[in-house]
């Protein structure tokens, strides 16, 4: 009888080699949470140099978010066609070439392209991780792992902000922003090549030629045995396409998800795009208006790392749920907070905590929904699509402000997409028991 190497991997302790993959994947993600928020961080310095206005920086904000979405769908499915590695190592080159050529940007246009190019590599880069790190986990630690992966982001967010708001306090430049993402994301590139081998999982799903040899060296180095043969394939082998995902099997979770991710993240963008500028709005210089947006960060990575481990003891959809229910409630504490930067920086990261906790709590949902054959493609469909929260966000709120609506108006407006997110959330068991019927 020929074991199952993924059957191995999910019931043994981590290997070291299993946590260096893990730890990657989420330094991978922190260059994501960095990439993405850099624009974030020069934007009060691009509206100055440019005379631009908050509609307009509003379009230029939602840029990568939109090739986020892009690339979430498209690069999610090449994932699950070609491999996680090659994806990974792709968007990678992507995100560097992108953080150089945006610090050279001469006006509003130029920079929107490039920013919609670098996004590709941000959301092909979330989707393909995800699957990575679900795929070199075992079954105790998947959902905590998955979840980590996700507060990578933030991370990013948090140490990069640090370091962003000290150089927009020395240099005054925001091109200085991009240049020091293009080098952290340059530096990743090596690491990746030597580090991330080829997913098990992956291998298994699709089969390639000499797929068997590439199961054999991997298990090897995991400190296990080799196996004889690759596990029969399903009798009902699952294609990973769009189509699939909308098939008996999956259309109602696929949905639900969906529509899940985009309400709850076009709220969660709300806050990443717009505090900057809303505290300097609130007379507040640059650097300040920095520092209010780290500390959203930390309540992020926070909010990640308790539903992560919170996920181990409790089921996981209710406390995605209440999470989801609770950042309603705390962003209408922000919305009040009115020009005290300490309540600012304060009701920022409680809102944060609990905003960030519900979309991190959907990856593992994620992960637990799909099979290895669908899992980068679903995820990808999923947080793809969804981004169109993320694109839309930051426009929706840009046209408020801009139509006279003050800060606790906008930031409700914005909270509603917190409890659509946990009504669909509630409602996942339901499609579930629907299409096993």
């Amino acid at each position: 009888m020929t074991l199952d190497p993924r059957a191995a991997i999910a019931a043994a302790p981590m290997h070291w080699r299993q946590v260096a993959v893990v730890a990657l994947c989420i330094a991978l993600n922190a260059l994501d949470g960095f990439d993405v928020l850099a624009i974030s961080f020069a934007a009060p310095g691009i509206a100055a140099e440019w005379g631009i206005d908050r509609a307009t920086l509003g379009v230029v904000l939602s840029m990568e978010l939109l090739g986020m979405a892009a690339g979430s769908v498209v690069i999610g499915n090449v994932a699950d066609r070609i491999g996680r590695r090659p994806t990974i190592l792709g968007c990678l080159i992507v995100m560097a070439a992108g953080m150089l050529a945006a610090a050279f940007a001469r006006d509003v246009m130029m920079l929107s392209v490039i920013r919609f190019v670098t996004g590709i590599g941000i959301g092909g880069m979330l989707s393909s991780t995800s699957a990575m790190v679900a795929e070199f986990s075992n079954d105790k630690r998947r959902g905590l792992n998955v979840a980590l992966n996700i507060a990578g982001y933030s991370t990013g967010a948090i140490l990069g902000g640090l370091v962003a708001s000290a150089l927009l306090a020395s240099t005054g430049d925001w091109r200085s922003v991009f240049m020091l993402g293009a080098v952290a994301s340059t530096v990743a590139i090596p690491l990746a090549i030597f580090t991330l081998p080829e997913s098990i999982e992956s291998l298994v799903a699709r089969r390639p030629a000499g797929a068997l040899e590439a199961v054999n060296r991997t298990l090897g180095r995991l400190g296990h045995a080799r196996v004889e043969a690759l596990p029969p394939p399903p009798a009902q082998r699952v294609k990973p396409s769009i189509g699939s995902l909308f098939s008996r099997s999956y259309a109602g979770v696929t949905i639900l998800l969906t529509v899940a991710y985009f309400a709850q993240i076009l709220f969660f963008y709300y806050i990443q795009k717009w505090i900057p500028k809303i505290v300097v709005d609130l007379g507040f210089d640059a650097a300040q208006a920095g520092g209010v947006l780290v500390w959203a960060n930390v309540g992020n990575l926070t909010g990640a790392v308790v539903i992560g481990l919170a996920s181990q003891r409790f089921e996981l959809r209710p406390l995605v749920a209440g999470s989801m229910l609770v950042g309603f409630v705390a962003i209408g504490a922000f919305g009040l907070a009115g020009a005290d930067l300490m309540r600012l920086s304060l009701t920022a990261a409680i809102a944060a905590f609990f905003i960030n906790a519900g979309v991190v709590g959907l990856y593992p949902i994620l992960a637990q929904t799909y099979p290895a054959a669908l899992r980068a493609s679903g995820t990808g469909f999923v947080i793809g699509v969804g981004r169109g929260g993320s694109a839309l966000g930051p426009v929706v709120a840009g046209a408020l402000f801009a139509g006279g609506s003050s800060l606790l108006v906008v930031s409700l407006t914005m909270g509603l997409g917190g409890l659509i997110a946990a009504m669909m959330v509630l409602l996942l068991p339901w499609a579930q028991r629907r299409a096993k019927t």
